[in-house]
């Protein structure tokens, strides 16, 4: 009976012992957690899009406008260090293919894209799109280095302008500290990031 009671009800030095462990295994678990966190987050390796519809945008490089558009897209991109041609192919496609505009023919809503209504595309380079905090500070090592994201990024406009019309197609200046003004229109801002299964084609057929 009494090796029933002390396997059932510990003893008040057990419980002193739990109750001093408790807050450890908590913090912990609070780090296994947040580390598996922080590692999933590193594992996505996607070019990144925000694309907002606006009536009016621009970007100013020290106190000067170098880049607006009037009604359009305003287009945030985040090149992930692994990006390839195919990631900057599919942002391409989908931005100039989103139907996020009315048509003014038939009255109908999210029924043509930017090309269709003759609009502007403004694309701003913005490697923070890959910053994850590590604690409060964030951490953008993820994100493409500035020597191989500058000429990946020039690229990228390239792609957009023979895509679409090269006048049409603005964008602001790489590395530069801008200040980017827009109005956005509705709301709307979409978002948008390759698909991984590019990924695993690339490197299956290396």
């Amino acid at each position: 009976m009494n090796c029933l009671a002390a396997s059932v009800f510990p003893s008040s030095h057990t419980t002193l012992l739990l109750n001093k462990l408790s807050p450890l295994l908590l913090r912990r678990n609070r780090r296994h957690q947040s580390q598996r966190l922080h590692r999933r987050n590193y594992q996505i390796s996607a070019m990144r899009a925000v694309i907002q519809r606006v009536s009016s945008s621009s970007v100013t490089v020290d106190g000067q406008i170098v880049s607006e558009i009037g009604h359009g897209l305003l287009v945030l991109i985040g090149i992930h260090e692994s990006d390839t041609d195919s990631d900057a192919d599919y942002i391409c496609r989908k931005v100039l293919n989103m139907r996020l505009f009315t048509n003014e023919t038939t009255g109908k809503g999210w029924d043509q894209n930017v090309m269709q209504r003759n609009y502007g595309v403004l694309l701003v380079s913005q490697f923070t799109l890959y910053g994850f905090l590590k604690g409060n500070k964030p951490d953008f090592h993820v994100a493409m280095p500035p020597d191989k994201a500058k000429p990946f990024y020039a690229s990228l406009v390239e792609r957009f302008q023979k895509a679409y019309n090269p006048d049409a197609v603005k964008d602001g200046v790489f590395g530069a500290m801008m200040q980017v003004n827009l109005v956005n229109d509705g709301p709307v801002t979409m978002q948008l990031e390759s698909p991984q299964s590019s990924k695993n084609e690339t490197k299956a057929s290396t």
